[in-house]
């Protein structure tokens, strides 16, 4: 029954410009996948590619937590259903590590190559968040000792890539930020359980790979 009504909120959620609306969005991340969120502060609406937080010079416009902060993440209910509920159009952000996954990240261009040789190759992959700069590929969470022992091992780690790891955060479709609009490149299958995510050293071990075989350097973004 749960799924029935959780594929049922969700072909409800669509606005009348047939984008899903946020709240309904934020709910089946926060209730059925048990993933905590927040919203995030939005683009500052004199300039979308300016942020709504009081820094000026803010590197992720719209795409970060503000107020509240991040230790306010949580997968209940009734919080994030009054969040959005007063900020609609707050991005959603999710609190990587802990009960929710991490996630490795790399500029778009190379992310899409490096992607396509991981389906020539027949690899699995989770769920894929893509923005028009980044994208990042969802991964099982993993600790600070274990990524340091993974990077340690390689003789060459693109500097571009960038971990999402506890402590960090991730915008999440279908937010709207200052980079523009976050969407699913691998969008997670139906259903009422958290989406399947890989192990972190089989997506490093394979990015890294993909990226010398196809000869793409990923530029420092």
């Amino acid at each position: 029954m749960r799924e029935i009504l959780g594929k049922r909120r969700r072909l409800l959620s669509q606005r009348s410009d047939g984008r899903p609306e946020l709240i309904s969005a934020a709910l089946t991340i926060a209730t059925e996948w048990q993933w905590p969120v927040l919203p995030g502060v939005a683009p500052d609406p004199q300039g979308r590619a300016r942020c709504g937080c009081p820094d000026p010079e803010c590197v992720v416009p719209g795409a970060h937590p503000f107020d509240p902060g991040l230790l306010a993440a949580t997968a209940d209910e009734r919080m994030v259903r009054w969040w959005w509920t007063n900020r609609p159009a707050a991005p959603i952000i999710l609190a990587t590590g802990g009960q929710a996954p991490c996630a490795v990240s790399l500029p778009a261009l190379p992310a899409a190559r490096a992607l396509a040789a991981l389906d020539r190759k027949g690899m699995r992959l989770g769920p894929v968040v893509a923005s028009p700069t980044r994208w990042a590929l969802l991964v099982k969470p993993y600790s600070m000792e274990q990524l340091g022992e993974l990077l340690y091992a390689k003789d060459f780690v693109p500097g571009s890539l960038r971990f999402h790891g506890e402590g960090g955060y991730l915008a999440l479709p279908p937010s709207e930020t200052g980079h523009g609009e976050i969407r699913w490149e691998r969008a997670p299958l139906p259903g009422s359980a958290a989406p399947w995510v890989p192990d972190v050293e089989a997506v490093v071990d394979a990015v890294v790979e993909a990226l010398t075989r196809t000869g793409v350097s990923a530029p420092e973004l």
